[in-house]
């Protein structure tokens, strides 16, 4: 059969180049408080706040229709940085900000593209952390490309709020169906389309031509891409193509499709993208409406970012003389003060006991007398009681007085006493508008501490008997404005038992990102150490260089002239006293430059609160601007209130608590439940021995960039998709060094300390992978641990199927694989099998179905893993391979910027032993 196409090609001038907190409630199918914030970076413009309204209320009514008439946006915030210029129509903001906005408008770092995306590193069903649009994505018309910004908002809303995934997979664009069919990865399978390979076109001439089957896979060859046809009747699905104008609803069971090897099917276990969104929270009580179309379009309230304000609130009970707490509170308040607070920020004080006194009303912070008058009401001594209300009331007292809002106004109350009235001020609280950072010291401090971060969006903190927990929790409480350069960031804080007359030694790498504004901090518990730091090219610092402050607080500070010099910092420490002392070093710097982001890593559990027997997952983000950082060391300490400790490795390596590999979000399990309480959890990141690299790859759960589509039997392509080269895509970074809170969560439920049974299972195998070679099917995976992903798994069943295994009964009834030989790896490694399908017979085309699942000592059995495909593929010889498709010549001719070319093709294949014709 001859098929005969007319291909447009469409030429343009240009190619296109910690837990967090959302405000987001579901009222009587409307959702109210999304935040939309702009990147202080974005220069102003108007239209692009003109373009974010009529996204989201296009989005609103396409989103009442996909949700079958259940949801759509009544109430939306747009948070306008500061550096654009005030109207008399923007609103002071709340606890909008842009480090919690659930969508951020900025530009990409090393610029490559403005696909859409949603940050999403979680389990299947559980929201992702924001959704990214540049402003070139909203300002420029892409609709070929993308679809329309309304549509591509559902698409990334859906990650973002459902937690479900693409329907697509760039990297495995087909697969072989059961009925022995090439197809392209999609959802539904009636979204229809040619498969082609489109070649460059030098000097006038072009070549396309349909797709060949490779001859070792018997798929398609690699640049074969799946070209949709403009006209279509299938409805679904949003998750793979919201740009064909007919897709307006998401995959159901009935038209998902289970074998498409996508991230939906692997993370949800083949459910389909509805049956997840129909089990989540949003829905578990709303009913379709009656109406036919959304009934309000969205209301939006534009807010201007403020200046800075932080109010401390200071625990001076007569409790905080216990333990050193006064003066740990003073050294950790004093670094905030001087190192972490961003400089113009506006700076209030109050101390408390059982009455409380503003010490300082808001002061702009400007240079060293301003810090040097605030720490100067540090409090020196502690007795009292306990009367946090009166704290936080003196602390919007002291920030009203100087004509301050309250609203978006940051309190940071730290407290180690219980005090039974504090539920008396919640609604004062809650009516301030004020975000409140509380600081949790010692195992007795008020329990209802984490309500109040909770209600304002504030940041939550656990510190024990060490200072490093103090000044690790100070430090991560910076600006939340978006303005990365002028952030703090911790290179080191370190707690040192020193014997006496000994010496310690230690190394700090500052690497060429960071520089600007770094400290050198040495505390001490007894008397003061003999310093030495000697910078990169051998200059040294000695004590008498370390400026010691005059509250007798036991602590000394150097303040690197300049830029500090980039390499590794060197120090040592004597410990002049006869008896051991508690010595801290604490490294705090900030951006080099403000047109390069720093290297920077946050960290957050997955929760804030776990009821024994629940697992929870420690996530770690380590990035340069949006770029992920890979092949570092990345490690968590998460302490119990008596100050036991645990010490995980967290991993980006695709597998057990990691959900995609190499996409800078490291994580793992924690399961080592030490009795109830609350938890610290801090993070430290380390690049050594020149490892660490960018990957400049996009990242997934983005809306798909179509190359073009079929219209009227005429191709028409769109610019081709911006490329990363191979050089780039694996950038190396020098050796770094971060530290990092991850604030704190409370257990519940959980068994005293000791020796218990395991109640969890080895953890789901996600990365399973299978081929034939010769006659042996060859597995590899990741193997899961012990408990989840830790230890060692006792043994793994193996399962095989010529029948495409949809439900557990399908694995349970499949046929066993002798796996007597196999010896379970630690967690973590890489697991090689190989076996020959005995019991089956073999033949050209020959598809087998395999999942394994993982057994621990405790006899648990893990989830089945994904099921993935071998096929039993002889190759054609070669000769044959190049006879199936015959390309003729092609005519081309230019007319202005549109390149038609007309082609005539004939072709026939071989699919194994059948032929068939192309149509």
């Amino acid at each position: 059969m001859v098929l005969c196409l007319n291909v447009i090609l469409f030429l343009t001038l240009h190619l296109l180049p910690g837990m967090k907190s959302s405000m987001v409630n579901l009222i009587n199918n409307g959702y109210d408080g999304i935040v939309i914030a702009i990147n202080p970076s974005v220069p102003e413009d108007e239209k692009l706040i003109e373009n974010i309204k009529e996204m989201v209320t296009e989005a609103s009514t396409y989103l009442f229709h996909a949700t079958k008439r259940r949801v759509y946006f009544r109430n939306v915030s747009i948070l306008i940085p500061m550096t654009w210029k005030s109207k008399s129509e923007y609103f002071i903001p709340k606890q909008e900000s842009y480090d919690q906005a659930d969508v951020i408008v900025a530009n990409p770092y090393l610029k490559y593209g403005d696909d859409p995306y949603t940050l999403q590193y979680g389990r299947c069903g559980e929201k992702g952390k924001y959704i990214h649009f540049t402003p070139n994505f909203l300002l420029t018309n892409n609709f070929h490309i993308y679809g329309s910004r309304g549509r591509v908002f559902v698409h990334e809303w859906a990650h973002l709020r459902w937690g479900i995934f693409d329907e697509y997979n760039v990297d495995q664009p087909f697969y072989i169906s059961r009925k022995n069919t090439i197809e392209a990865t999609r959802c539904s399978t009636h979204i229809t389309g040619i498969n082609v390979v489109f070649k460059k076109c030098p000097g006038g001439s072009c070549i396309t031509s349909l797709c060949r089957r490779d001859s070792q896979t018997g798929l398609y060859e690699a640049k074969c891409t799946f070209l949709p046809k403009k006209s279509q009747t299938a409805k679904e699905s949003i998750m793979f193509m919201p740009s064909l104008h007919s897709v307006t609803e998401f995959c159901t069971e009935k038209t998902h499709n289970t074998e498409a090897p996508n991230l939906q099917n692997k993370m949800c276990n083949g459910k389909s993208t509805w049956d997840v969104i129909m089990n989540s929270v949003d829905f578990q009580n709303t009913s379709p409406m009656t109406e036919m179309n959304p009934p309000t379009h969205p209301t939006f309230s534009l807010l201007k970012s403020k200046q800075r304000v932080v109010c401390l609130v200071l625990d001076k009970s007569g409790s905080m003389s216990a333990e050193d707490r006064l003066f740990q509170m003073n050294q950790a308040a004093e670094l905030y003060l001087i190192q972490v607070i961003e400089k113009g920020s506006l700076v209030g004080m109050v101390t408390f006991d059982s009455v409380a006194e503003i010490q300082n009303h808001l002061t702009r912070i400007t240079d060293d007398n301003v810090y040097q008058k605030i720490t100067a009401k540090l409090p020196q001594v502690a007795n009292g009681g306990t009367s946090i209300c009166r704290g936080l009331k003196a602390g919007f007292q002291a920030i009203i007085h100087s004509d301050q809002s309250t609203s978006g106004s940051e309190i940071i109350l730290l407290t180690d006493g219980e005090d039974n009235e504090i539920n008396s001020c919640f609604e004062d609280v809650k009516r301030s508008g004020a975000i409140i950072h509380t600081i949790a010291l010692g195992p007795s401090a008020a329990k209802e501490l984490e309500t109040l971060s909770n209600m304002t969006g504030g940041y939550r903190f656990f510190a024990n008997k060490d200072i490093t927990g103090l000044t690790n929790a100070f430090s991560r409480i910076s600006s939340r404005s978006g303005s990365i350069t002028q952030q703090a960031i911790q290179l080191e804080s370190k707690a040192l038992k020193i014997t006496g007359r000994k010496r310690v030694n230690g190394t700090v790498p500052v690497d060429s990102t960071v520089g600007n504004d770094t400290f050198f901090v040495v505390t001490w518990t007894i008397q003061k150490p003999e310093i030495v730091l000697q910078d990169p090219k051998g200059k040294k610092y000695k004590t008498s260089d370390f400026k010691e402050d005059k509250l007798n607080i036991r602590s000394a500070r150097l303040q690197i002239p300049g830029i500090a010099e980039t390499g590794t910092w060197t120090y040592s420490l004597l410990n002049n006293h006869a008896s051991s002392q508690m010595l801290t070093v604490t490294v705090t710097t900030r951006a080099r430059s403000p047109t390069i982001p720093p290297v920077i890593a946050t960290a957050h559990m997955s929760q804030h609160t776990a009821h024994y027997p629940s697992p929870m997952i420690v996530y770690a983000q380590v990035s340069q601007g949006f770029l992920p950082v890979l092949g570092i060391s990345v490690i968590a300490i998460i302490e119990t209130e008596d100050g036991h400790q645990v010490t995980l490795e967290l991993w980006d390596n695709g597998a057990g608590a990691d959900t995609v590999k190499n996409d800078g979000i490291y994580s793992r399990y924690f399961t080592d439940y030490y009795g109830n309480g609350r938890y610290s959890l801090k993070v430290h990141a380390q690049a050594r021995n020149n490892t660490a690299r960018l990957n400049l790859r996009q990242p997934q759960n983005k809306v798909l960039y179509v190359p073009g589509y079929v219209e009227n039997g005429k191709i028409i392509l769109n610019p081709p998709r911006p490329e990363v080269k191979d050089d780039l895509a694996k950038a190396k970074i020098e050796d770094f060094s971060r530290l990092t809170s991850g604030g704190s969560f409370t257990v519940s439920g959980a068994p005293p300390p000791g020796n218990h049974p395991s109640v969890f299972p080895p953890s789901k195998i996600t990365d399973l992978e299978a081929k034939f070679k010769e006659d042996y099917i060859q597995l590899s995976w990741t193997a899961p641990g012990n408990v989840l992903d830790k230890g060692k798994a006792n043994s793994y069943i193996i399962r095989i199927s010529k029948s495409f295994m949809d439900r557990q009964e399908d694995f349970d009834n499949a046929t066993l694989v002798n796996t007597s030989n196999l010896i379970p790896k630690e967690a973590g490694s890489k697991e090689n099998f190989e076996f020959k399908p005995e019991h089956f017979r073999v033949e050209n085309g020959t598809k087998f179905y395999i999942s394994v699942q993982a057994i621990n000592e405790a006899n648990l059995i893990s989830e089945v893993s994904h099921i993935v495909q071998a096929i039993k593929f002889i190759p054609l010889p070669e000769d044959s391979v190049h006879d199936l498709v015959n390309i003729s010549t092609l005519m081309l001719s230019l007319v202005g910027s549109v390149v038609i070319v007309k082609c005539f093709f004939k072709c026939h294949y071989l699919y194994f032993k059948e032929e068939k014709e192309c149509n």
